[in-house]
């Protein structure tokens, strides 16, 4: 996980609650606004700082959230549903 400093995480809250929100809204379409809404945040990151260094730390950033939910969220739900349903042969 991104361990930002306690202090540091009010200043985002209001506006990731209001985006959480929004992208419940429609849970057929969630993966996709959610997809436009990284696009639309990486582009805009980009565009105030185009130089590789900033391409290659997004990137970077991006895979680390990817593990960690893995890690953190999708690896002990498979667990879980291993305990339920029995293992693969």
């Amino acid at each position: 996980m991104p361990y930002i400093k306690q202090s540091e995480r009010p200043k985002f809250k209001n506006a990731l609650d209001n985006l959480v929100k929004e992208l419940l809204e429609d849970p057929d379409s969630m993966a996709g606004n959610f997809n436009y809404c990284v696009t639309i945040i990486l582009k805009h990151l980009i565009e105030k700082n185009k130089r590789y260094k900033t391409m290659n730390d997004l990137i970077g950033a991006l895979e680390c959230a990817k593990l960690e939910l893995y890690r953190r969220v999708v690896g002990p739900y498979e667990d879980e549903k291993i305990g339920t349903n029995g293992d693969v042969s």
